[in-house]
């Protein structure tokens, strides 16, 4: 029997490579050829494909090459983030097993603010926040700082230090400013002074929350917020970039590391995330945790954090490339739900 057939889904990139935001958009096709090389280094027999705005090209791209299984990196657009679900869909709808979550949590996860609302219904902790999505902006009823950020776009875009606003008047202009760039809605949150940490989740096939990763802050200029910007996760040799190394583990307390994982755990099952995820946390004055984000089909190329956390799981980067694809395999023949058609 011929070994399996992968396709490496990913968006193509549709920003000019000069626009400020392109590099997040950009990377994914390093990364769609960086999981190409190791899937068929362990033999697989592997395609690309970068899906621009014509939804209808990946189906007739499944068609012709009927893959077994879909390697999904596709992230929507900067214009259409919601594209990054309705992928997942179609894919669903083909029949065709792919890695990653499914269109229902992608589609959930996608609003910041909607999750913060799903975790505060389920008693986590989330630093308070209020969303605005048209003008004027509304008087900010929360305890200064806060910061500003475009609700439904990831990898840090639209964030720079002036996203840390310490009035009224820097409150309005920074929520107009990513209004106008962006798009709304823009969620506007409680800015927590404390340690950023990260738990990546990986569920191959049992779900364990692996220790907790530290973006740590040392070179951050005198004045400056302690808070990951565009430039800190993109733009290496940048005064951003530099100044907010990954350490890894992160040197907690036993009982900090053991409430990271377990509020991780809750969080990436309630958001229903399938065989990976990454929750983020900032730390209060007092220490203690609250969960910023949850993020399925976090980046997982070899440079990230995601990819020093595999270690500790005995697992290699290369091995969890390839049980991903496996465990997506498993999915082929997954029952179907059957419906009596004398019913009535």
């Amino acid at each position: 029997m011929a070994n399996p057939t992968v396709l490496v889904l990913y968006n193509q990139p549709l920003l000019a490579k000069d626009h400020p935001d392109a590099q997040s958009e950009h990377s994914v096709v390093e990364i769609a050829g960086e999981m190409a090389g190791i899937l068929s280094e362990y033999g697989f027999r592997v395609t690309q494909f970068g899906l621009g705005f014509d939804p209808a090209l990946l189906g007739h791209e499944l068609k012709k090459r009927k893959p077994d299984a879909v390697f999904n990196l596709f992230e929507g657009s900067l214009d259409q983030p919601e594209t990054e679900s309705f992928v997942a869909g179609l894919l669903e709808w083909a029949g065709v097993p792919y890695t990653g979550s499914p269109p229902q949590t992608l589609s959930l996860a996608r609003g910041k603010h909607t999750v913060k609302h799903l975790l505060k219904g389920a008693r986590l902790p989330t630093a308070d926040f209020v969303v605005v999505d048209k003008l004027p902006v509304p008087k900010c009823v929360l305890e200064f700082p806060v910061i500003v950020k475009p609700a439904t776009l990831d990898g840090s875009v639209g964030l720079d230090q002036k996203s840390v606003c310490v009035n009224q008047r820097q409150v309005k202009e920074r929520v107009q400013y990513l209004l106008t760039t962006y798009g709304p809605p823009v969620i506007v949150e409680e800015y927590l002074d404390g340690r950023e940490l990260n738990v990546a989740l990986v569920e191959l096939p049992h779900l364990q929350a692996l220790p907790p990763l530290e973006i740590s802050f040392p070179g951050a200029r005198h004045g400056a917020w302690s808070i990951l910007t565009y430039d800190g996760k993109w733009k290496p040799g940048s005064h951003a970039y530099e100044s907010t190394p990954v350490k890894y583990p992160a040197d907690l307390p036993r009982a900090t590391t053991r409430r990271l994982e377990e509020l991780a755990l809750k969080a990436y099952r309630l958001v229903g995330c399938r065989d990976y995820a990454r929750v983020d946390f900032r730390l209060n004055a007092a220490g203690r945790p609250h969960i910023l984000e949850v993020n399925p089909n976090p980046e997982i190329s070899e440079n990230t954090g995601f990819s020093s956390c595999l270690g500790s799981a005995d697992i290699s980067y290369k091995q969890f490339i390839v049980r991903l694809v496996e465990q997506a395999l498993t999915r082929r023949n997954a029952p179907k739900p059957t419906f009596d058609s004398s019913a009535r």
